[in-house]
């Protein structure tokens, strides 16, 4: 179980994680507090044994209505777009990408960082993303770029990992499994309180 709390102390995020043959799913909801109104977001996502998204299915709610998103990926790298409009999903190439971003959440920048293995050997990749939203489940494709800031630290157990996208720049902190810890000036990852 992973837990992150919005720097700004407005939003939280709670995660279980379910290791894999390489990959994992995870089941996850989101709380965001806004000035003019908030939302809560639930997701289900699997990642494959070769560090790919292959489905993401999100719902999220606000005091007005309730949307519901499903992208699947299939192997020959075609999106599936489905907003369970009843008009069937839409195929899509995403330009290229193999990653998806969902909005205000780390657990997401954890995919390419562990499917490149940015935390254990150095690199720099410049990828293009499905951007999601929130709470408007809407799709977009962004570039992003992660960089190994520093390899993995067996003493302290993180490593950090550049990420821009546009003008905005973030050094993440990611433990041994590459799952950020803290993502500066979004959330930080929690700790079980000791008994």
């Amino acid at each position: 179980m992973l837990t992150w709390q919005a720097e700004d102390g407005h939003g939280l995020e709670g995660v279980r994680m379910i290791p894999g043959h390489g990959g994992f799913r995870a089941l996850g909801r989101m709380v965001r507090v806004e000035p003019v109104g908030g939302f809560t977001a639930s997701y289900r996502l699997v990642v494959g044994e070769d560090g790919r998204l292959s489905r993401l299915s999100v719902t999220s709610a606000t005091a007005e209505r309730e949307r519901h998103l499903t992208i699947n990926r299939t192997d020959d790298g075609v999106w599936l777009l489905d907003t369970g409009s009843g008009t069937g999903a839409v195929r899509d190439d995403c330009a290229g990408a193999v990653d998806v971003d969902l909005a205000f959440s780390p657990m997401f920048n954890t995919i390419p960082i562990r499917r490149l293995g940015l935390h254990r050997q150095s690199g720099e990749h410049t990828l293009p993303m499905v951007f999601v939203a929130l709470p408007e489940l809407e799709v977009r494709v962004a570039e992003q770029t992660y960089r190994t800031v520093s390899e993995l630290d067996e003493s302290t157990g993180h490593a950090e990992i550049g990420f821009r996208w546009g003008d905005f720049t973030a050094d993440l902190v990611v433990d041994g499994e590459g799952v950020v810890t803290t993502y500066p000036g979004l959330a930080r990852r929690l700790e079980p309180a000791t008994s």
